[in-house]
Order: C-alpha cells, then structure tokens, then sequence
C-alpha cells in the first residue's frame, strides 16, 4: 500500500484546514488508516483512525470535537478535517495504514505498516 498525503499549511489560530490521504493497493479485511503528528521533540502522537469497511472511528481526546475522520472508498481517500486549530496542534502529520490492526492497537504507531510522507501543519498565533 502507497499513501499520499496533502493538504497541510500556515492557518490562523481558530482556522481550518483539511488533510487528504490518497492509498492505492488492496483496502479490504480489516483496514485501518489513521493520521499521526509529530512535533519537533516529541514522539509521534496518535490523531485518528478509521475502520475502512465497518466506519468506526477513533480520536485522540485532545482532537474530539475538533478534528473530524473520514473516507471516501471511490477515492480510496481517507481526509481529516481540522476545525478550532491551536498552537499545540503545529505538527507534521503523517498518516498511515494496516491491515488487520485489532482496536487496542489503533493508537498505536508502531502497529501501523504503511506510512505516507508527512505534510507540515502550523498555527500561528
């Protein structure tokens, strides 16, 4: 599986922006794309991940209510739409995918296979 990140930019505090994720190759079983973000000198942090074929969805709980995780199946195209942006969310995120991830390890970056490149996403005060 190749992923292919885009979308990430230079937004206000409070602003929007939408990340997109284009994967090609087998999506089916049990599928699990996410989205991490890494900070300079902090270790990669789980945002959120989506079940491809059951929907379920999983967030950090410093993204709920704020980030949204969806996918497009057409497209093969899973997005995160980030609302209400904040400084500590300046990051280069990445996002990833498996297949096969059981729920407790959705979190977790060592458990993912398949890694798009990152995208910088900063908010600026």
């Amino acid at each position: 599986v190749q992923l292919q990140a885009s979308g990430g930019g230079l937004v206000q505090v409070g602003g929007s922006l939408k990340l997109s994720c284009a994967a090609s190759g087998r999506t089916s079983g049990r599928f699990v794309m996410g989205w991490f973000r890494q900070a300079p000198g902090k270790e990669r942090e789980f945002v959120a991940a989506i079940r491809w074929n059951e929907g379920t969805l999983y967030y950090a709980d410093s993204v709920k209510g704020r980030f949204t995780i969806s996918r497009d199946k057409a497209q093969n195209t899973v997005y995160l739409q980030m609302n209400s942006l904040k400084p500590e969310d300046t990051a280069v995120y990445y996002c990833a995918a498996d297949h096969g991830l059981i729920t407790s390890s959705t979190m977790r970056p060592e458990a993912y296979d398949y890694w798009g490149q990152g995208t910088q996403v900063t908010v600026s005060s």
